[in-house]
């Protein structure tokens, strides 16, 4: 997957991933996830999503794997065309370690809705917030042609629980061009982020598997 205007989001994100971005489609949610829009949003070092956004989605998913290598594969954003589908380029504008301050430049396409053409957006995604491990918060504007999301913001949670690792997303968007029809870019928003945790899911447990852990 970068505010004063109400929110609106992902529909690939962004922050998406801005986000958020994250990833559109049609997607299944994963077994156990669990899709919902409570009143208490996830945060990161105490920053969360926009509170006063129009489209938002929130859900999570248990993946059995260890959170090291859950969290590798998800902090290793210029691989992520290998195992997401709606991602077809992604470049880390940074170097060094996954962190605070790194950003990153993605793609993703769009397809027509009734209100939309089919476009490809390019997302700029900067963390905001991280902590290693356990979560992360990355903010940014997604632009295609005849299609703009001006902010997104999107914040992972990795808490060990039994089975595995819970997995816990949540992301906003806010513009005035997805904002004039909340129903549909919810809807897709939430297509993508169940889709991003089904393919996280089964991609770190093949991983875990093919380790021995």
């Amino acid at each position: 997957m970068p505010s004063t205007r109400r929110t609106t989001v992902r529909a690939a994100l962004f922050t998406a991933p801005l986000v958020v971005l994250v990833v559109l489609g049609t997607a299944v949610a994963p077994a156990g996830a669990t899709p919902h829009h409570p009143a208490k949003s996830l945060t990161c070092r105490g920053e969360g999503v926009d509170r006063d956004a129009l489209i938002r989605y929130k859900t999570s998913t248990v993946i059995d794997a260890p959170l090291s290598t859950i969290w590798k594969i998800q902090t290793d954003v210029e691989r992520w065309p290998s195992w997401q589908a709606p991602v077809a380029t992604i470049e880390r504008l940074d170097h060094g370690p996954f962190r605070a301050g790194s950003a990153f430049r993605w793609t993703t396409p769009v397809p027509a809705t009734p209100t939309t053409p089919a476009t490809t957006l390019e997302i700029t995604s900067t963390v905001e917030q991280l902590k290693r491990e356990s979560c992360i918060r990355w903010t940014g504007p997604a632009i295609g042609e005849g299609l703009r999301i001006d902010r997104g913001v999107h914040v992972w949670n990795f808490t060990k629980v039994r089975g595995g690792v819970r997995v816990s997303t949540e992301e906003t968007h806010v513009g005035e061009q997805v904002e004039s029809n909340v129903p549909l870019a919810t809807e897709i928003l939430g297509q993508g982020l169940e889709g991003w945790l089904s393919e996280l899911k089964a991609t770190a447990e093949v991983a875990a598997a093919h380790s021995g852990v």
